[in-house]
């Protein structure tokens, strides 16, 4: 069973920093990719960065470029984002999700929320101005 678990989130003031973490479990080796999202109140969940599991791919939407970092420690099962020079418009809460497979796993993952079939319960995350 594809198990997800999300933490690190908090409040924070403008131009400071986080790091959320994805802790996985039941993926194979290789075999998946790992996305995260966000949603702020009222508005459509978004790709944010994903990495792939098979080669480590990674992508940023245009808005974190630069400021975000993701990765994936292997030993540890874990996706972290780090999250620098925080704006008010990174408020949101967080998800981490994870879609199976050689497709999915290889290349530049998905930025597309139903792609993936796994997800975590999301973390809060609040930028003060």
């Amino acid at each position: 069973e594809v198990q997800l678990v999300e933490s690190g989130g908090g409040l924070v003031q403008a131009g400071g920093s986080l790091r959320l973490s994805c802790a996985y479990s039941g993926l194979r080796i290789g075999d998946y990719a790992i996305g995260w999202f966000r949603q702020a109140p009222g508005k459509s969940r978004v790709g944010v960065s994903g990495i792939s599991g098979a080669d480590g791919t990674t992508y940023y939407a245009d808005s974190v470029k630069g400021r975000f970092t993701i990765s994936n420690d292997n030993s540890k099962n874990t996706v972290y984002l780090q999250m620098n020079n925080m704006k008010p418009e990174d408020t949101a809460i967080y998800y981490c999700a994870a879609a199976v497979g050689t497709a999915a796993a290889m290349g530049v993952p998905s930025a597309i929320p139903h792609e993936y079939g796994y997800w975590g319960q999301g973390t809060q995350v609040t930028v003060s101005s």
